[in-house]
């Protein structure tokens, strides 16, 4: 800005004439600011009081001096260049400079060099004002490398940390958390992790934040491309203060929520590798039982129609031959009992108990126990999961022989003799209130007319000697409807058949 003549300014010669110059000199000489005042060659003419506490110099070791005597000759070139710069064009300067007590100790001065001018807009003075203001700069350099080693820290830590404000808004992450925006494909991985872990900590965090906070809780993330990640995520409520000037005098902060969020994958998959053995032992002996029980059921079946025919005959043959006919009854008599026996010792369905499961990992879990069938059949699978699923509460081996049977069901179906084009395609994808589990395969499909028969009990596709007889998918569709679900074949985009299962997510089993 360029400087005016005070003597234009109506205003001080007014209040001159009220103040008497000696209190002019006094609120100067008395001033808690280092001032002088210098000729236009910058030759010292006058210091206050604070000055010389300051400089540590008297009053007669200066008037005279030039101002440079304060210098320590360390300050760049390029600073006294600019100020020169400045006051030559007759405008005021501030900036800091190093400066050098009388005593050789060293201060950085923050400076105010303004140009005095008469009423012609003649330079006559230059008024100096400055200030001590190294330790302050100790201050500010201290609460920098703190903040620069925190920063550090925080960004080489192997969790990932996100703190967010009473908004909701993220005011400070790391780069670990930088790379789950990557990883998990949505804009601020901490709502979607609060939205699966903490529904509702939107309108929570506003109205009583400590209701957020939670610990070690853990979810799992799968991607369309390479394994799937386990996270630990921790909440914890702190108190973030404000920068605004408004909020200078209020002691407390705003609550704002601190998520840590830990990868554990490591430690999951070595307990995945062990239960996965103990899942595989499992899985074979309930598919042995379910093949007794299966068997059992289709030869009780299939005896119960020559009975029925014994019956209808004994009915006829009551009138005719009386004597014929009760020889019949025992015969269909113990007979039945022989079926009754058999019927006694198909072995039940297991009982488990119903939990939280994740369908991912259910999923997961059957696509590596059927990974050698896969790989031996050619199949190439194109598994789609969805990053974040919300629990499901279910029988975790129902479920696995659920989707077991549906994986089956679409290998036999492309390892045909001279069927080129295999492909699987599996996903997860949560649809409104449901999880939609999709396996689409690419082979020849299944017959609209024979769509809803496929899941009548017994019925088969298959034929030739030696072959099972099955159940068709009777089963899955009892498993699915024992979880509040529904299944649904159709034809997928290739031609070949698309198995859609949905659970509701509030949906609770049978």
């Amino acid at each position: 800005m360029s400087a005016q003549p005070l003597a234009h300014s109506t205003a001080p010669i007014e209040l001159a004439t009220i103040l008497p110059p000696e209190v002019y000199q006094q609120a100067v000489n008395q001033a808690e600011l280092a001032i002088s005042i210098t000729d236009p060659k910058a030759r010292i003419l006058y210091a206050n009081e604070c000055f010389l506490r300051v400089t540590g110099y008297q009053l007669a070791d200066i008037v005279g001096q030039n101002q440079s005597l304060l210098s320590n000759r360390s300050t760049p070139s390029t600073v006294y260049g600019e100020m020169w710069t400045a006051l030559s064009a007759r405008r005021p300067w501030s900036g800091k400079l190093l400066n050098k007590k009388k005593s050789g100790e060293l201060y950085l001065a923050e400076l105010l060099v303004t140009p005095v001018l008469n009423p012609a807009g003649e330079l006559t003075h230059y008024l100096g004002m400055h200030r001590d203001v190294t330790e302050l700069h100790r201050l500010e350099k201290t609460v920098r490398n703190q903040k620069h080693l925190i920063e550090s820290v925080i960004d080489a830590a192997p969790m990932a940390f996100a703190l967010l404000d009473p908004t909701g808004r993220i005011v400070l992450d790391n780069q670990e958390y930088k790379k789950l925006v990557t990883d998990m494909q949505v804009r601020e991985p901490a709502h979607h992790l609060l939205d699966l872990l903490r529904p509702g900590w939107r309108e929570t965090l506003l109205g009583d934040a400590e209701r957020c906070e939670f610990s070690s809780r853990e979810t799992r993330m799968d991607r369309t491309a390479g394994r799937a990640r386990w996270l630990s995520v921790s909440a914890s409520c702190i108190d973030i203060h404000s920068d605004c000037a408004d909020s200078y005098f209020c002691a407390g902060g705003q609550p704002g929520l601190l998520l840590v969020i830990s990868d554990i994958t490591n430690l999951r998959e070595e307990q995945e590798r062990a239960r996965g053995a103990a899942l595989k032992a499992s899985l074979a002996e309930e598919e042995r039982t379910a093949a007794i029980r299966e068997g059992l059921s289709a030869a009780v079946f299939r005896l119960e129609e020559p009975l029925n025919v014994m019956a209808s005959a004994i009915s006829v043959l009551q009138r005719r031959d009386p004597a014929s006919a009760e020889m019949l009854r025992h015969a269909l008599e113990n007979s039945r009992e022989h079926v009754e026996s058999l019927r006694q010792v198909i072995p039940q369905s297991p009982q488990e108990m119903v939990i939280s499961v994740n369908l991912n990992e259910i999923l997961r879990d059957v696509l590596e126990i059927c990974t050698p069938r896969l790989l031996n059949a050619g199949i190439t699978v194109d598994w789609q999961p969805s990053p974040i699923l919300p629990p499901l509460y279910g029988r975790p081996l129902q479920l696995r022989m659920l989707f077991k049977a549906l994986l089956e069901n679409a290998i036999e179906a492309m390892n045909v003799k001279g069927w080129l084009r295999r492909e699987l395609q599996i996903s997860s994808q949560l649809v409104d209130d449901c999880i939609r589990i999709s396996l689409l395969d690419s082979g020849p499909g299944i017959p609209e007319e024979w769509r809803h028969k496929a899941f009548e009990p017994f019925f088969t596709a298959k034929s030739g000697v030696g072959k099972h007889i099955g159940t068709g998918l009777s089963r899955a569709q009892q498993v699915v409807a024992d979880h509040g679900g529904i299944i649904d074949l159709d034809e997928s985009p290739s031609g070949g058949c698309a198995a859609i299962v949905e659970f509701r997510i509030d949906g609770d089993p049978i």
